[in-house]
C-alpha cells in the first residue's frame, strides 16, 4: 500500500471541490440547454465534455489528492460528467426531432397535386381547323396534296393565267426570293411533255396554295380531286384582319363533265360540315384569272340566320346585320390553266375553290382579332380543346 500523500498542493486541486464541480456542471447544463441547433450543441459538448473541458481537467488532478479524498472526488466528478453526457444526449434527441419535423414542413410533398408541373398545351386551332376542312373533302374522295412554300413564278403566276403585268406580281403583294435569270420562257401553252417552260422564272414565297394544284395537274393522272392546305405569304401589314403569313386551303377537281352544279354541291357540303346543316349558300359573280366563270361564296349567317336584317331585330356582330357572310372564292378552271398543264379543255373541265383557314376559324368560333392566332398565347389554344 502506498503511503499517504502529504505533499499535494491544495490550490491545484481546487477544481475538485464540491462547489467548483457544481459550478462547472451548472455551466455545462446551461450551455447545453441554450443550444438551439445541432451545431451549437456540438460546440457545447466540446466545451464541457471535450478533452479540455473543466471537469476533465479536474479529473486529471484526482491523483494528487490524499487516498481518503480520491474516492469522494472521483464519485463527485464522475457523477457530474455522467449528468452532462445525459443532458447532451437528451438535447441532441430533441434537436434531431425538431430538425426532422421542420424538414417535413418545408419539404412536404402534396401527393394529391398533379405530378407533372409542365402546363399542358394544345394543338393550334388553325391546324385543327385546316385538318377538319381537309377531312371534309377527303371523305368526299379528295386527296391531300402538298408543295413547296418557296415557289417558281411559273407555278405561282404564269401557269395560273396571271401574266407578268398583273398587279398581283408587284412588290406590294408578293415577296420575291430570287430574280429571274436568263430569258423569259416561251409564250403559249405547255404541251405536257418534259419540264414546264420555267426558263427565266424567278422564285417567290407562294402567295396562295394554287401552285400545288398546278403541280398536281402535271404529275397526277386524271380524273383529279385534290385539296391543298398550307401556309402562304403576302407583303401586307399586320392588323386586326390581315396577316403577312397565313393559311389557305384550296380544292381542285378536274374530270369529264364537271359543271357549276358540282361546284355548288361541294361548297354546300363544306358549309354543312363546318357550320352545321341548314345554312343557305349563294354565289355572286367575281373575277379570278385562273377561273372562268368566277364567283364568291357567301353563306347565311350561322349566328342570326339572317334575322338581323329584319326591322327591329337585334344587331349581329358576326355578319354586321347583313345576313350573309362571304367565306370563299371559287369558279370553273380557266381553260388556259388546263392548256398550260397539257390537259385538253374540250374533254376535261374542272372547278376550284379556296378560303383562308384563319377566317374560317374566326367565323366558326366568333374570334374578332386575327392576331390572336399568331400571338402564341397557350390560353387561346387551350380554349379550343385538347384534340389529337
Amino acid at each position: 500500500m502506498s503511503a499517504p500523500n502529504k505533499n499535494y498542493d491544495p490550490v491545484a486541486v481546487t477544481a475538485l471541490s464540491a462547489a467548483e464541480v457544481d459550478r462547472a456542471l451548472e455551466a455545462a447544463l446551461a450551455a447545453i440547454e441554450a443550444a438551439s441547433t445541432l451545431d451549437e450543441l456540438k460546440e457545447a459538448r466540446l466545451a464541457h465534455d471535450g478533452d479540455k473541458a473543466p471537469l476533465r481537467l479536474a479529473r486529471a488532478e484526482i491523483g494528487a489528492l490524499p487516498p481518503e479524498a480520491k474516492a469522494d472526488a472521483g464519485r463527485r466528478v464522475g457523477a457530474a460528467m455522467n449528468r452532462i453526457r445525459e443532458a447532451i444526449g437528451q438535447r441532441q434527441a430533441q434537436l434531431e426531432r425538431n430538425r426532422d419535423e421542420q424538414v417535413l414542413v418545408t419539404e412536404r410533398v402534396d401527393v394529391t397535386l398533379p405530378f407533372d408541373r409542365t402546363p399542358e398545351g394544345a394543338r393550334h386551332p388553325v391546324t385543327m381547323t385546316a385538318e377538319r376542312l381537309a377531312d371534309v373533302f377527303v371523305a368526299m374522295g379528295y386527296e391531300v396534296a402538298e408543295g413547296p412554300e418557296v415557289e417558281a413564278e411559273w407555278y405561282n403566276f404564269d401557269a395560273l393565267n396571271i401574266p407578268p403585268d398583273h398587279p398581283a406580281r408587284e412588290m406590294q403583294d408578293t415577296l420575291f426570293v430570287a430574280r429571274p435569270d436568263g430569258e423569259p420562257g416561251p409564250q403559249g401553252g405547255y404541251g405536257g411533255t418534259g419540264s414546264p417552260p420555267m426558263l427565266g422564272s424567278g422564285m417567290v414565297l407562294r402567295t396562295h396554295t394554287s401552285p400545288v394544284q398546278i403541280r398536281s395537274l402535271l404529275t397526277r393522272p386524271l380524273p383529279l380531286y385534290v385539296v391543298s392546305p398550307g401556309k402562304v405569304y403576302r407583303n401586307e401589314a399586320l392588323d386586326a384582319t390581315h396577316l403577312p403569313v397565313f393559311y389557305q386551303i384550296e380544292g381542285l377537281a378536274v374530270d369529264e363533265g364537271l359543271t357549276m352544279a358540282d361546284l355548288r354541291g361541294a361548297i354546300q357540303a363544306f358549309v354543312d360540315a363546318l357550320f352545321g346543316a341548314g345554312l343557305r349558300t349563294r354565289l355572286r359573280p367575281d373575277y379570278f384569272p385562273f377561273t372562268e366563270p368566277s364567283g364568291d361564296v357567301s353563306m347565311e349567317c350561322h349566328v342570326c340566320r339572317g334575322e338581323s336584317v329584319k326591322p327591329g331585330a337585334d344587331p349581329c356582330r358576326i355578319c354586321r346585320s347583313m345576313g350573309w357572310i362571304e367565306i370563299a372564292g371559287c369558279g370553273m378552271v380557266n381553260p388556259r390553266v388546263l392548256v398550260a398543264c397539257g390537259i385538253d379543255p374540250d374533254r376535261y373541265s374542272g372547278f376550284a375553290f379556296g378560303l383562308g383557314v384563319e377566317r374560317a376559324l374566326m367565323l366558326a368560333h366568333g374570334v374578332n382579332e386575327i392576331r390572336d392566332t399568331v400571338d402564341g398565347d397557350v390560353r387561346f389554344s387551350r380554349a379550343f380543346g385538347m384534340e389529337i
